[in-house]
């Protein structure tokens, strides 16, 4: 890739045209405007273009438009009026645009109603034998803590996804609390009660905005099967829910050596499952020797790193893992080198948010009448969760090694 590739921004401006483009494996979609158009709208239309096209060829590169060139000009004449984006559902489109297309009589082709209706989303004549909605809130931590044990970097990605298998065109109401009283989220932190907004609060096109505002409910017509209602983003400093101690004693040439401790700061009525404790080592270590106090540790040389599994880990409980390796031919700095590469961990935690958002209710009408039933799931999972090494002496850090925990 050339510096110029590198440098180029996704929104750039040459003798009086706009361009908007994003890239996709090895093709670029552009738009183009000779007016200031609203540059998130223009994207936002090319990431549910690049969605429609990967759907419809499974594998979205350059060939898969060659070999499917008519049904690709055929998507974006619906897609996409005048400029202004129209139909941006694939359920919908598959309806009427097929890759079959020798199949189809004329007399067959019609387009839905829900192409042409207020709601574009969803056709008006679904039905289900059962009828169902399962709604997921879920959290990713992403976090960075240095090597001296501050908080570098902590925000929580959530999303609420749903799942909807209901008849005919109901209208559902979910009502929750955006502003979160953030204390005694983890045992003992001694937090400070205070109200923490949510930020970057995105919604499907299907949600009427103004009941938000107004009343902090969501009222939407859901798409059929599943899709994401809303995301939103929570900077705020959190005490890690995963705390990492790790020391490394490399003082023999043939030899290095590892303790890490592990210790759960959330509740205890909660437990993380298939928790994974990625360490790094030196990439020429060999003959591995493990002990844990729970779980299971191995050596993963693809990765150059400990993993630690640990199945079930829960809240208010530490544990302790001791590897030793040898080093056919180490360098003087590489103890300097590995603690430069972070600790990453791993971990889901369920009926369990950061942020403490809460669904309060989840209300279903639809003008049958019949009876839905409403699931709710909460689950805390980790993003970018990474733990630099600690400068501790490896003597200090064996202190705390009793015969409780190994």
């Amino acid at each position: 890739m050339d510096e110029d590739e590198v440098n180029l921004k996704p929104i750039f401006e040459d003798d009086g045209i706009q361009y908007l483009y994003l890239r996709y494996n090895n093709l670029y979609f552009l738009a183009v405007s000779k007016n200031n158009s609203d540059a998130s709208m223009v994207l936002l239309f090319l990431y549910h273009l690049v969605k429609v096209l990967a759907e419809y060829f499974n594998e979205l590169e350059e060939e898969s438009i060659r070999d499917n060139f008519v049904i690709t000009y055929e998507l974006l004449d619906e897609m996409i009026d005048f400029g202004y984006p129209q139909v941006t559902q694939s359920k919908i489109l598959k309806e009427y645009i097929t890759q079959k297309s020798h199949e189809l009589h004329k007399a067959q082709v019609r387009v839905p109603a829900a192409a042409t209706g207020v709601v574009s989303w969803r056709p008006d004549n679904i039905v289900h034998s059962k009828n169902e909605v399962f709604l997921d809130v879920i959290e990713k931590v992403n976090l960075l803590v240095g090597s001296s044990g501050n908080l570098l970097r902590s925000e929580i990605l959530g999303q609420i996804k749903i799942r909807s298998y209901l008849s005919g065109m109901p209208e559902l109401r979910l009502g929750f609390n955006d502003k979160i009283p953030f204390e005694n989220v983890f045992k003992g932190s001694g937090a400070v009660k205070k109200a923490i907004d949510l930020e970057d609060v995105s919604f499907h096109q299907c949600v009427r905005l103004s009941k938000f505002d107004s009343e902090k409910s969501v009222m939407f017509i859901p798409p059929d099967g599943e899709f994401e209602l809303m995301s939103y983003r929570l900077s705020t400093n959190i005490k890690p829910l995963i705390w990492i101690e790790a020391a490394v004693d490399s003082s023999a040439r043939s030899r290095i050596e590892y303790l890490v401790k592990a210790r759960s700061q959330f509740k205890e009525r909660s437990i993380a499952n298939n928790v994974e404790i990625i360490v790094p080592v030196p990439p020429d270590a060999d003959s591995p020797k493990f002990r844990t106090s729970t779980g299971t540790a191995k050596y993963a040389p693809e990765k150059d790193a400990i993993v630690w599994t640990i199945k079930h880990f829960p809240g208010g409980r530490e544990f302790l893992m001791r590897a030793h390796f040898g080093l056919p031919s180490i360098q003087s700095d590489d103890a300097t080198s590995i603690k430069a590469r972070p600790i990453e961990v791993k971990f889901d935690i369920p009926y369990f948010t950061v942020s403490g958002v809460q669904v309060r209710y989840l209300k279903i009408v639809e003008k049958s009448g019949y009876t839905a039933l409403p699931w709710v799931r909460y689950i805390t999972q980790n993003g970018e969760y990474q733990v630099r090494m600690k400068s501790v002496s490896y003597t200090h850090l064996r202190a705390h090694e009793t015969p409780e925990h190994l």
